[in-house]
């Protein structure tokens, strides 16, 4: 059948089938292939040749092939769009592949099936960058569910309490919380037998489960682990250890002690997971997760949720510490509320200052970050939330935990903008933030920009110079509206970048366009780098000031031989060359 029809084409459609980066085959009645073009054959991992006479099933016995839908385009001639998956026999180091395909009957001129042609593509990528979007919004709702719930005090067991409760409610059936013993406790010293030693601060369970867990180990108890289980491997490490579904020799090297294993099987522990405790580059202690009766095992995704909340977590307890050691309570907190922001590329000098409002306890929702792209540029951040108190800084590190999200998946400042304001107003009704976003290639000298609302950026010439850079702005974040314009400057060498939020500039008495003015006639330090200049910027700031200060500059980092763009600093906005 497929070679009487496949000599009947006329030369340039068979061109076009043996040419197609689509999978195309002839099936007949059978679902027997027929004709099978290279491309389809490349898929399979299979000559041409060796297709023919042979089933989906027989060949590609891995693949869900969804036969029951080929056979119901045989039977009623209705064209069907299916989407299979599995693997082939092509290599391929992906969990699964995806493929989607159109099916058409092929009729004798007399009405009868002949058999079905089949037109492939696969989807494999576009499902991975979809399922990789739906575990972003998941994090993003757990943790904004966990914001209300876990550090809403600056104590260290409440903290770790309702860390552990949190995760028995959404992602275990038993959670322990662990911290390392302060380093001048005699809990501290090091084993003989070189194992660790963990302070239980929390624990977790569903009620059936809770009497035999607490006999592992209750609050407040110490625990010893033994060299080479979990715990002392997942601190050594700073990673995740999934350990599933072990059997008795396994889990008896995992387990805190030989001993445990048969409490284990008592209670019906059958997975644990531990994640690191990590403040600010050190380790505080572990998360342990465990899963019992019929629960399954846990997932890379499970472990990548979970390490989004001990590092929240994390935070807060280091931030607890410093507030009973320092007894600094309201710019402890504000400073500490402030997530650090992620590291530029080394072409990048960027440097930041944050300064609290007054004296009060009230934390801001200031906020600033930096996200290296893999292709080279750097997106720096800085936006203000609306008012203050708890709620504006927890709306603050959601503000920044989705930027850093999203900007891995926008290539434009304008489309982040407009991404960032889609997912505030519809994961959670955030309070409206102001965002300057810049993607910097310095380079090239090119910083392209887009405003939320926000005040424009300065840029400070090599004498200390400093002039506004001109951005339309648009909406804040969390209105819905969008409607933000992309902006493109290019800066000659020596130029830095500053970008402030309003705390910087603005005065109740002043016009913003009057406060503007003032600021940039200002002659600031010749030739200093962005951590100099913002020192300079925050010597002259009131003090105390108004509102809270958030600063970040940036400058191409210096590197010898290299030419940076002409003297002339220009701006494309709406398609129009501009000369500040």
């Amino acid at each position: 059948m497929a070679d009487e029809l496949w000599s009947a084409l006329p030369p340039p459609l068979r061109q076009v089938l043996d040419g197609t980066a689509a999978g195309v085959a002839v099936l007949d009645t059978g679902l027997r292939y027929r004709y099978v073009n290279p491309a389809l054959a490349g898929m399979n991992g299979v000559p041409a040749d060796l297709h023919l006479g042979r089933t989906i099933a027989e060949l590609l016995p891995d693949i869900d092939a969804r036969e029951e839908v080929l056979r119901a385009v045989l039977a009623d001639g209705r064209v069907r769009e299916v989407t299979s998956s599995g693997h082939t026999r092509a290599a391929s180091p992906l969990r699964r592949r995806y493929w989607h395909g159109a099916y058409h009957r092929i009729d004798a001129e007399d009405g009868r099936p002949l058999g079905l042609v089949g037109i492939v593509l696969e989807v494999t990528a576009s499902r991975e960058q979809q399922h990789e979007l739906e575990q972003a919004r998941s994090r993003l709702a757990l943790l904004d569910a966990a914001a209300t719930q876990v550090g809403t005090t600056l104590d260290v067991d409440t903290t770790c309490g309702e860390l552990a409760d949190f995760l028995v409610e959404h992602l275990a059936d038993a959670a322990t919380v662990e911290l390392l013993p302060p380093p001048d406790s005699r809990h501290a010293r090091p084993r003989p037998d070189g194992g660790r030693r963990l302070h239980r601060a929390a624990l977790a369970a569903d009620p059936a489960l809770l009497p035999g867990v607490r006999g592992l180990g209750d609050r407040g108890e110490h625990v010893d682990y033994q060299p080479g289980s979990a715990i002392p491997r997942c601190l050594d490490s700073g990673r995740p250890v999934i350990e599933n579904l072990l059997d008795d020799a396994a889990l008896a090297r995992s387990a805190p002690n030989a001993e445990r294993v048969a409490r284990y099987r008592e209670i019906g522990i059958h997975s644990g997971m531990i994640v690191p405790l990590t403040a600010r580059g050190h380790r505080i202690g572990t998360v342990t997760l465990m899963r019992a009766g019929a629960s399954p095992g846990f997932t890379e995704d499970d472990a990548v949720a979970a390490q989004d909340l001990a590092g929240r977590t994390a935070i807060t307890l280091d931030n607890a510490g410093r507030y009973s050691r320092e007894h600094a309570v309201a710019v402890d907190l504000q400073r500490a509320m402030l997530a650090e922001p992620g590291r530029p590329h080394p072409d990048l000098d960027v440097a930041f200052r944050y300064r609290p409002a007054g004296t009060g306890a009230l934390v801001g929702g200031d906020w600033y970050e930096t996200v290296a792209l893999p292709d080279g540029r750097t997106v720096l951040a800085i936006g203000d939330v609306m008012g203050h108190g708890i709620e504006a800084a927890t709306h603050m590190s959601h503000y920044q935990a989705m930027l850093r999200a999203m900007a891995l998946l926008e290539p434009t400042a304008d489309r982040l903008l407009t991404r960032l304001d889609h997912l505030a107003c519809e994961v959670h009704d955030y309070r409206p933030s102001t965002c300057l976003v810049v993607y910097a290639e310095p380079a090239r000298g090119r910083y392209a920009l887009a405003s939320a609302g926000h005040l424009p950026p300065v840029v400070v010439g090599p004498g200390g110079e400093a002039a506004l850079l001109p951005v339309e702005p648009g909406p804040p974040l969390g209105t819905g509206l969008n409607g933000y314009v992309r902006t493109t400057a290019v800066l000659p060498p020596g130029r830095t970048l500053l970008m402030y939020t309003d705390g910087l500039v603005e005065r109740r008495d002043e016009d913003i366009d009057r406060s503007l003015a003032r600021f940039t006639a200002r002659r600031l330090p010749a030739g200093a780098d962005p951590a100099r200049l913002l020192d300079a910027v925050l010597a002259r700031a009131p003090a105390p000031a108004e509102d809270d200060i958030a600063l970040l500059a940036a400058r191409a980092a210096p590197r010898p031989g290299r030419r940076g763009p002409g003297e002339v600093l220009t701006v494309l906005t709406g398609g129009r060359w501009n000369t500040p």
